[in-house]
């Protein structure tokens, strides 16, 4: 006996039906091993290579800042954008200039 093209049309999409339950039951399944795998290890979002909060990237681009000022002591860079660092911070206040740690 021979099959019709409705015949198999039904067939595929029922079987596209339970192809995708048993994917998200298997999705569910590996959600659920990472989380504990996770929480077992303390993993952090940061190492894996996530941004933000909950691995959400921030929306923005951040430019690549080339570093500019270098702490002697301590060999810390700064690219001049943003809050000074605590270490310039210092030098200033004793009388230095930032100038003079330019890279």
């Amino acid at each position: 006996m021979s099959t019709s093209y409705k015949e198999l049309q039904e067939r595929i999409a029922e079987l596209s039906r339970q192809a995708e339950a048993i994917r998200e039951q298997e999705l569910a399944n590996v959600i659920a091993e990472i989380k504990q795998k996770i929480h077992e290890y303390g993993i952090t979002a940061a190492q894996l290579g996530f941004r933000g909060e909950g691995g959400k990237a921030s929306g923005r681009n951040k430019p690549n800042i080339v570093a500019k000022y270098r702490d002697p002591d301590s060999g810390s860079t700064w690219g001049g954008v943003g809050a000074k660092p605590k270490w310039l911070r210092h030098y200033e206040s004793v009388g230095r200039d930032k100038e003079e740690f330019k890279i």
